[in-house]
């Protein structure tokens, strides 16, 4: 027969492996080399280039913030996003000579991204993108909002100038 002391024991050392084999299985958003760009934000990067001003403001709108740049400007857009937060906290529990065991867990923080644009002579030159914006599977993946806008119409004004609508 096993004593309720020993059982508890055991409890809180298996409770305490768990949890650090979990926590070793958490890669940092911005550091990790694995998660592969955003499908839309790299097609972005390609398809934008050559709209005009007056698309980008179409699909878009208006940038948050303008500079002036070498034959031409960088608009931004700036986006905040909240993502939902899933914060849990575990007592510290400590019982004789076992180490201390606790901690808390933060799911999906809040995050931003800085979509530029680089327009040159009046047309998009170049796309890319800064901030806060990773999700621990995709880079760029909080700037799809920015962008999702422009591939979509990027890729219907090519159709339209290629007469390739399908109907």
């Amino acid at each position: 027969m096993i004593s309720p002391r020993i059982r508890t024991l055991v409890f809180l050392l298996v409770v305490s492996a768990g949890s650090s084999i979990l926590s070793s299985c958490v890669a940092p958003d911005d550091t990790s080399n694995l998660p592969k760009e955003d499908a839309t934000t790299a097609a972005a990067r390609k398809e934008m280039v050559g709209l005009s001003e007056a698309d980008v403001r179409m699909c878009a709108g208006f940038p948050t913030a303008t500079a002036d740049a070498e034959r031409g400007q960088i608009w931004t857009y700036q986006r905040t996003v909240q993502r939902g937060n899933l914060n849990v906290v575990i007592p510290t529990l400590a019982v004789g000579a076992i180490p201390t065991v606790g901690g808390s867990l933060n799911v999906d923080p809040g995050g931003y991204c800085n979509t530029q644009i680089r327009m040159v002579d009046g047309r998009v030159a170049e796309v890319a993108y800064a901030g806060d914006n990773n999700t621990p599977n995709h880079r760029d993946a909080l700037c799809v909002s920015t962008v999702d806008g422009c591939v979509a119409y990027a890729r219907q004004r090519h159709q339209v100038r290629t007469g390739a609508i399908s109907r």
